[in-house]
């Protein structure tokens, strides 16, 4: 006889294991890691919100302290590997196997793992992937994640920072797996309830704000002078021809600079209202000159960032708040957001190869994705049209119908032809090639795929790959804007002044800018102090950025 609730049944009993713990939902500090020793079973799919900012460090903490003995052998799925307990997991033996998205601050040490044969890899994910195969097939047994507060019910308030929460919650407690939240306070009244206390098992409190990474503070008194010249590039040689309204912005000083001309030289160019007006964005310092200025409309985020909960509660027109006023963020609807419903995403990246393919993974580093391949590439189930969009596709395909064309995204690469100690940004293969070999990957680690990206904006000019008719002259426009790394040496130059005539590489002059007037005197904001006093002092930055 068949029997269909054995779950259920498991459930059941790792609650009541729990429960030896516990008063209630409560479980003390302390016990922290004998919970987790009651609940979690060896071989499980385990959660640890681990996000692109937030972390449940006291679980991370507490997880890594468990017998293993007891807990091995532990599959990890969780998009951000961020915490030195993430990866003492796999050196201690509790956890073999993993499946992640981000891994930034970790990226050297989890290459040392990979290498060394510590890590089991299943896949290195986009965040939206790995949010979709938590309901097929990675759906986790137990979920670690971190609110604000709770009440005595175990409802959770998550703040500003609800980031993924939600996407993990929801797969673990509707397929009976077992959720514990940390919480930095237990309170009788929350200002909202962001998940149900019925989709929670155990709260732990921990006593203090859990860790967030101030990951898109950007200090303009960083920008260089380069970083301005491309931001002039991007503004008057896409931004404006396209029209562009509805965006992502990466990651990085080039787009932080392009956030600070927006009131100055996008405003001599008669720009304000034409462009950038609607963003899928972290709430980013630099934004704030754009948006105090008029220039920013609405702005819907995946995460929050550190010092911007004040300006946030005093600007509601443009963000997503709640009635106590604090952001509501959400990682999964803002990647879908920014998936469908924007025109372009301009961001970095470590290396680009002769197709345009690129990577953040180096020989040393394997830092892993985030969101990018979700806002950096074409989605090929959108249907609503958008002039951007539409005349994007035209240049792709000029031949096609217009009602039965179908329209492209925008999804451009910015950066230096030189980056950090000198390292060019184009190569002839990416070192993600070499990681796959290394691993025995089926599928190497690619960032975007060629085929996805539209422009390359350098120093050197912008490369129209959408206008490129064959492999030979996408490989030579890029190679037009590679400068003098060994991939821009090898241009013929009779091809590349060939497509400089056709519009398909265009040089500063060819778009009426002298780099000589890239100054930092054009930024909006030129040090953290200014971004304070732009928001009116209500930004109040890490003390990091402080110098004053």
């Amino acid at each position: 006889m068949t029997t269909w609730d054995n779950a259920q049944r498991l459930r059941e009993s790792r609650k009541r294991a729990g429960a030896l713990y516990a008063r209630g939902k409560r479980v003390e500090k302390k016990d922290a890691t004998a919970l987790l020793e009651a609940v979690i079973q060896p071989g499980d799919r385990v959660c640890l919100e681990g996000d692109n900012q937030k972390q449940a460090d006291l679980l991370a903490v507490a997880l890594a302290a468990v017998n293993k003995e007891k807990i091995h052998d532990l599959h990890m799925v969780q998009s951000g590997v961020v915490l030195p307990e993430h990866l003492d997991l796999f050196e201690l033996g509790i956890a073999k196997r993993l499946d992640y998205a981000y891994s930034g601050p970790q990226s050297q040490r989890i290459a040392k793992l990979l290498f060394g044969g510590k890590i089991e890899l299943g896949a290195v994910h986009t965040y939206l992937e790995l949010f979709a195969r938590y309901y097929v097939d990675l759906t986790p047994q137990v979920a670690l994640i971190a609110a604000v507060s709770a009440d005595r019910e175990g409802n959770l308030y998550t703040g500003p920072n609800t980031e993924d929460t939600p996407a993990i919650v929801e797969a673990t407690a509707f397929k009976d797996g077992i959720v514990i939240a940390q919480v930095n306070e237990i309170v009788d009244k929350l200002p909202r309830v962001d998940i149900p206390g019925d989709w929670v098992d155990f709260v732990i409190e921990s006593g203090k704000p859990f860790y967030v990474e101030p990951l898109f503070t950007r200090d303009p008194g960083a920008i260089t002078e380069t970083q301005i010249l491309t931001a002039m590039l991007a503004i008057k040689g896409i931004y404006a021809p396209y029209g562009v309204q509805r965006l992502n912005h990466g990651i990085g000083f080039n787009t932080a600079a392009i956030e600070l001309l927006l009131p100055t030289y996008a405003e001599r160019l008669g720009l304000k209202g034409k462009i950038a007006s609607h963003w899928a964005l972290n709430p980013h310092p630099t934004l704030i000159p754009a948006i105090e200025s008029g220039w920013v409309k609405q702005v819907h985020s995946f995460g929050s960032e550190v010092g911007m909960d004040d300006y946030i509660r005093a600007r509601p027109d443009v963000f997503f708040t709640g009635p106590d006023g604090s952001l509501r963020s959400n990682r999964a609807f803002s990647q879908v957001a920014g998936l469908y419903a924007c025109d372009m995403f301009i961001g970095s990246t470590l290396q680009i190869d002769l197709q345009g393919n690129s990577s953040t993974v180096t020989a040393d580093r394997v830092a892993g994705f985030g969101g990018a391949p979700n806002m950096g590439s074409d989605a090929r189930g959108r249907r609503h049209p958008s002039q951007p969009w539409l005349q994007a596709g035209k240049e792709a395909d000029p031949d096609s119908p217009a009602a039965l064309r179908r329209g492209r995204k925008l999804v451009v690469q910015i950066g230096e032809t030189f980056g950090d100690k000198n390292v060019p940004l184009f190569v002839e293969h990416l070192d993600a090639l070499k990681l796959a070999t290394k691993l025995d990957l089926d599928l190497a680690p690619v960032m975007v795929y060629g085929d996805d990206v539209t422009h390359i904006v350098t120093e050197e000019g912008i490369a129209n790959l959408l206008l490129c008719r064959n492999n030979d002259e996408r490989e030579h426009a890029i190679r037009g804007v590679a400068g003098y790394t060994n991939v821009g040496r090898g241009r013929d130059k009779k091809l590349v002044q060939q497509l400089r005539e056709r519009g398909v590489i265009r040089r500063p002059e060819d778009l009426g800018i002298d780099p000589l007037d890239a100054d930092r005197r054009l930024l909006a904001a030129r040090s953290i102090k200014d971004l304070v006093r732009w928001s009116g002092d209500l930004y109040a930055p890490p003390s990091k950025f402080r110098n004053w």
